[in-house]
């Protein structure tokens, strides 16, 4: 394995003014050149002209080169774990896992296009006979944009950073990407920027289809956004950085969307006779979700809402003795470590809030915890409903299903929201839906929300401030869409048409 440090631009392997060292768990860090404006200008410059030919080359082409990425990752799958684990502190599996995901999803993607449904095709017919007038022929077909910015997330080193679904939709609707490396893990960044970088050699496409800039303080993203050869950005990452940049977007001369996901609660609703029939082993599920990956999923279930009584009170000693039996876990960085126990602080001074079982939690290693509230203290109290990026719940107690739809409509957008259910809360269930489905963009029954399939009817994305784009999903083949636009063609001969118009 050998790793260089440097940016890739174009084709090229470049290193900047300054350095900044990994910060991997073993504190044995690798220096990595820090990304600049002058990077950043250079890689939209080269996307840019990559479009002209990458933009129109054709869906067998592109199919090849998404294909082509996958077989080049998946050469590098050892190395790719081991500087993987050794950054983030993830397991093997964990990494294995992952990388299959990102393979997995390439090649979907590749076979997506070649279907060409997603193009979303139309024809109307001339009518020249048609009275009081005549209509044109018109055929409508999506195109790609241009040049695209994607931000890596920290929790994800592979599935969502990368060669992650961003890049993969993006590329898969024909616009280059530029993406901005996380510092979390530059050393598996640029791994995959040379499976990247040796698919683009291996299809014979033009070298600025894919740069990667690492590290680089807020200019660099500030830059990112705001170049004018950027046509949309995708990011995954907290509210406060992503809506930063999304207001940057909106600012530009020109504004362009941003495609952020920045985080949710994830709330689930216990029902009566749910919680009735089997409360204690949903407690135990919910302490397994709630945990898993140290509790640094974007769809982790951080709220269970569940009524007052011996059968909410099962639940919540189950969840709490589940728990107790879950060793310490490394987090990704001693950042997130850091703003884990601060999260946490928040319920310790609350007096509304009563601690279930707290833990105390060192360095870059956290310990779940699990705490209680009233509905009624929870909708006064917003600060309650942000995000804790680790392994801690907040169970808020209703007293019936009208306090219950009420919390419901008090939360804010989520990513995902879940009922647990038998066949007698059907109707309780039924109050609830309207709600639910104008909350979050993956409604469940009976399960837990951590784990996103990767496929055709997969939404991941929903209601602000779990998105800042309710109409577009950030897994499955339908993020290619966040790329293309509609053009429509009016009385055009063959030879002019797009190709996939013809």
């Amino acid at each position: 394995m050998t790793l260089t440090g440097k940016h890739l631009i174009a084709g090229d392997w470049v290193m900047g003014d300054n350095t900044f060292k990994s910060d991997p768990v073993d504190g044995k860090g690798k220096e990595y050149s820090v990304g600049s404006p002058a990077h950043v200008e250079a890689a939209c410059s080269a996307a840019e002209e990559a479009f002209w030919e990458y933009g129109y080359a054709s869906r067998e082409k592109r199919a090849e080169f998404l294909n082509k990425i996958a077989d080049e990752i998946e050469a590098r799958g050892d190395e790719i774990t081991e500087i993987g684990t050794h950054e983030t502190g993830l397991p093997e599996a964990r990494l294995q896992g992952e990388r299959g995901r990102t393979t997995g999803q390439l090649r979907l993607f590749a076979d997506h296009i070649l279907k060409g449904d997603y193009l979303d095709r139309r024809h109307d017919e001339a009518l020249p006979d048609r009275q009081p007038a005549p209509r044109p022929d018109l055929k409508m077909v999506q195109r790609p944009i241009g040049p695209v910015a994607v931000f890596g997330a920290s929790n994800f080193p592979l599935a969502f950073s990368t060669a992650g679904g961003d890049t993969a939709s993006a590329l898969a609707a024909g616009c280059p990407v530029v993406v901005k490396g996380h510092s979390a893990h530059p050393g598996t960044g640029e791994i995959v920027a040379q499976a990247i970088d040796a698919a683009i050699k291996a299809v014979g496409l033009h070298p600025g289809v894919f740069s990667l800039i690492q590290g680089g303080k807020r200019d660099v993203g500030q830059a990112l956004v705001q170049n004018e050869f950027i046509r949309a950005v995708g990011f995954t990452g907290s509210l406060g950085g992503g809506r930063a940049l999304f207001d940057l977007c909106a600012q530009r001369p020109e504004p362009i969307p941003f495609f952020g996901e920045l985080g949710s609660v994830n709330p689930m609703f216990l029902l009566p006779e749910a919680a009735k029939a089997r409360g204690k082993a949903i407690g135990e599920g919910w302490a397994g979700s709630l945990t898993m990956g140290a509790g640094q999923f974007c769809t982790n279930p951080g709220i269970a809402v569940v009524q007052e009584g011996a059968e909410g009170d099962a639940f919540v000693q189950a969840a709490a003795e589940a728990l107790k039996g879950v060793q310490t876990q490394c987090m990704l960085t001693d950042g997130i470590a850091d703003a884990y126990r601060s999260g946490k602080s928040r319920f310790d001074d609350r007096n509304a809030v009563e601690p279930v079982m707290v833990t105390d939690s060192d360095g870059r290693y956290a310990n779940p915890n699990l705490y209680q509230t009233r509905a009624d203290a929870y909708l006064q109290d917003h600060a309650l409903g942000e995000e804790v990026f680790g392994p801690l719940g907040l169970v808020v107690r209703v007293n019936g299903p009208d306090e219950m739809e009420t919390l419901a409509r008090g939360f804010d957008g989520q990513l995902t929201m879940t009922l647990h259910m038998d066949d007698g809360d059907t109707d309780v269930a039924q109050r609830l839906m309207p709600v639910i489905e104008r909350k979050a963009g993956r409604l469940l029954v009976n399960g837990f929300p951590t784990g996103v399939e990767v496929c055709d009817s997969m939404v991941h994305g929903g209601p602000y401030p779990a998105s800042t784009n309710f109409g577009a999903t950030s897994v499955g083949t339908l993020a290619i869409r966040r790329f293309l636009r509609p053009v429509c063609y009016q009385n055009f001969p063959d030879a002019l048409l797009p190709g996939d118009l013809k």
